[in-house]
């Protein structure tokens, strides 16, 4: 994605993150203001972040560091703010990377994995539109065989992006699709090819096995293939986000964690324990429908945002 988001983009997560800010801080910040810090302040400061979805261990190192600060009955609300933003940040700085599809192998092969409705398709959309829109060629590949309205859905997207869109018909082998899709990309110079894989959890098992062997056929075309696997979660389903990387994220090799949907829930600090859980960084989050919706994750620009701060 653009590394350089524009203007407006911090407001807009902000905005965004509106509804996670108000269950987050509300509280927090009255309590601390009114009164000097107590334990029973820092008990509901726990309370209130556990219902927030940040996790256990999050919690207790937040709720460690507001104890060393030791704030005075004259603290601020936006002195709490800050101070919360910064505990936040300092969970997630080590778990934020960048997505660079424009800056690896060409052409640079992109699977997204992930469970329907998790909001897969239309980032790859996004992202299509974003790479298209800097002068890349990129083939869009319907690799979800079984589902006709996701290759539909796909289709619209690479005709908005002005993308190649590659598909088979209703049980096509998506293995086979992906190989000779990459096989044609290879051979007509495409920069990006972005892959969209079915995601029924009905039978897990059948799901990574038919994962693992369109990997197995990409790595026939380049060992290093495919290049970035990124699992795309929708925050609105909070800590099931976690099963759900749990279930792909050892499998599928994921590379990359997308989170969408921050927008329509109460708990988007469900990013922290999910982020910490995984081996694979945040490297995207979404907080609307929009193209530019979808931008490069930044720990602290997220951080403060869901705390009601703008940077």
């Amino acid at each position: 994605m653009n590394d350089t988001p524009k203007k407006g983009w911090f407001s807009r997560l902000t905005e965004g993150l509106s509804r996670s800010s108000k269950q987050m801080t509300e509280q927090v910040v009255a309590t601390f203001v009114k009164e000097p810090l107590t334990e029973k302040a820092l008990e509901g400061l726990e309370e209130h972040l556990l219902e927030s979805d940040l996790g256990p261990a999050a919690t207790d190192r937040i709720v460690a560091r507001f104890r060393d600060l030791r704030f005075g009955a004259g603290a601020n609300e936006l002195e709490v703010r800050e101070a919360l933003a910064e505990a936040v940040a300092a969970e997630l700085v080590n778990h934020e990377a960048r997505y660079e599809p424009l800056n690896g192998a060409r052409p640079f092969v992109t699977l997204f994995v992930g469970v329907n409705g998790s909001g897969k398709t239309t980032t790859l959309g996004k992202i299509a539109s974003d790479l298209t829109g800097q002068g890349a060629k990129v083939m869009i590949v319907a690799c979800d065989t079984f589902r006709a309205a996701a290759r539909e859905q796909l289709k619209v997207w690479a005709e908005r992006a002005g993308a190649t869109f590659e598909s088979r018909r209703d049980g096509a082998d998506p293995a086979g699709l992906a190989f000779d899709a990459y096989t044609r990309a290879r051979a007509e110079g495409y920069d990006v090819v972005l892959i969209d894989t079915a995601g029924r959890l009905q039978n897990k098992q059948a799901l990574m096995d038919e994962l693992l062997k369109i990997v197995r056929v990409l790595k026939k075309i380049d060992p290093e293939a495919p290049h970035e696997t990124l699992l795309v979660l929708d925050a609105t389903v909070g800590r099931n986000a976690l099963a759900q990387e749990q279930i792909f994220g050892r499998t599928a090799y994921v590379s990359g964690l997308v989170m969408t949907k921050l927008d329509g829930t109460a708990r988007g600090g469900v990013l922290v324990p999910v982020a910490q859980a995984s081996d694979a960084p945040i490297k995207l989050i979404g907080v609307g429908e929009g193209v530019d919706d979808l931008q490069p994750f930044d720990a602290r620009a997220f951080s403060r945002s869901l705390v009601g701060l703008e940077d």
